[in-house]
């Protein structure tokens, strides 16, 4: 079968969604589909093309199992919505016009959100085939933006969710990474039809992520021994209340063997910064290369995961299950009843609280670093549990299967 994909990012791009769609891509290359991604050029570390990848604005890769066409992103200012919305706006013309124009003949188009524009871009593509068109969502736009207070305009809110509805409803499918997340798709559709939405979760490549020794590079670069390591490796965006990390550091600053690291990078990365300014048990690290991950990873001894109040209805933080994967305990902070909740409930493999709970949330950190031999067992549990969790060739079948469904209607 041949694959036209349209993605915001793509190896070696190291944004997560960057990381799931090549993970994707090469499950299906494994099941002997041809492909074409069209995609950006990276630019997600620095928020601007990388060097090397500049001085095109297209740039054409041939691969072992077909070609990547790179466009440029029109990179903006995180923080600014409006500003990323012009910049998604024109990385969505150019994506779509290559998309339209190219002479290789898809089976199926299969686009990534966000951003949302590429939903329409997807829909272009296959209409101008006449060919079925799935929809990826890994965050329902606009409704992360509008509970995080992002977005507050009536007009704007109206009109995004009016295309999000007109993409709904003319994907031939939509797939989404949990139950929570299909219900509010379902909802959003006119008819209800809840038989076009399918739950398909990202992969977790275990053979990769798996557990390490404590003592490793990563942490001897910031000058740690044998402190218990509490870390949150990920986005620091509007999705995550950094005040959360910050609080809790801050009470622990009485105890020489406990440490917090924060690897990663975001929109709000210099308001996180500013927050841990006096905090001296506290290392900020910018992202890692994405082959460092597991040694990262590695160097902690608890895992952190805290996420919004009401983002679990539109968005999964794929971090969890690579925390899992390296066999660290977590602490997650989010909906209870939610995915991750559902998880914990079922594995004893963290402690969940509820979102923006301070107290909780510094209580639960503090019963697995004075109870390390607990926390030590809730890893390993962890880790046992996420063996048994999809890989990247098999969500790629299951992704396959979906398009041959499609296609044989």
């Amino acid at each position: 079968m041949r694959i036209q994909v349209i993605s915001p990012h793509f190896a070696p791009d190291i944004a997560a969604t960057g990381r799931m769609m090549t993970g994707i891509v090469e499950g299906l290359a494994a099941e002997g589909h041809e492909l074409h991604v069209i995609t950006s050029l990276p630019f997600y570390r620095s928020n601007d093309v990388e060097p090397d990848w500049r001085g095109k604005w297209v740039r054409q890769q041939e691969t072992a199992w077909g070609r990547v066409t790179r466009v440029h992103p029109f990179p903006v200012p995180k923080a600014s919505l409006a500003h990323r919305a012009v910049g998604f706006a024109g990385f969505t013309g150019l994506t779509t016009l290559h998309a339209v124009a190219e002479r290789w003949r898809p089976d199926v188009v299969f686009a990534m959100s966000p951003p949302l524009t590429l939903g329409l871009a997807g829909w272009v593509a296959a209409r101008r085939r006449r060919v079925p068109f799935v929809f990826n969502v890994q965050d329902i736009f606009p409704q992360v933006t509008v509970e995080l207070g992002m977005l507050t305009n009536r007009r704007a809110i109206a009109f995004f969710e009016a295309m999000e509805r007109f993409i709904y409803r003319r994907a031939d499918a939509v797939t989404v990474l949990s139950d929570d997340m299909r219900d509010t798709v379902v909802a959003g559709l006119d008819d209800g039809d809840a038989s076009r939405v399918s739950v398909i979760p990202n992969f977790v490549d275990h053979d990769w992520i798996r557990p390490g020794p404590r003592h490793n590079s990563f942490r001897s670069e910031l000058g740690l021994t044998d402190e218990t390591v509490v870390m949150y490796a990920g986005n620091l965006g509007f999705s995550q209340p950094l005040e959360s990390i910050a609080a809790a550091a801050r009470a622990f600053a009485h105890r020489p063997d406990v440490r917090f690291v924060v690897v990663g990078d975001g929109a709000r990365r210099e308001h996180f910064a500013r927050l841990a300014a006096e905090l001296t048990n506290l290392h900020l690290v910018p992202f890692q290369e994405s082959a460092r991950m597991p040694e990262v990873l590695a160097a902690s001894d608890i895992q952190l995961v805290p996420l919004r109040s009401g983002l679990t209805r539109c968005s999964v933080p794929s971090k969890f299950y690579a925390n899992l994967s390296a066999g660290r305990p977590v602490v997650v902070s989010v909906d209870t009843g939610s995915e991750l909740d559902r998880v914990l409930a079922e594995i004893p493999a963290g402690l969940a609280v509820g979102p923006g709970d301070d107290a909780a949330f510094i209580t639960a950190i503090t019963e697995l670093v004075d109870d390390p031999a607990r926390a030590r067992e809730m890893g390993a549990t962890g880790r046992r549990w996420i063996e048994s969790w999809s890989t990247p060739r098999a969500i790629g079948a299951r992704y396959g299967a979906l398009f041959e469904a499609l296609t044989s209607r």
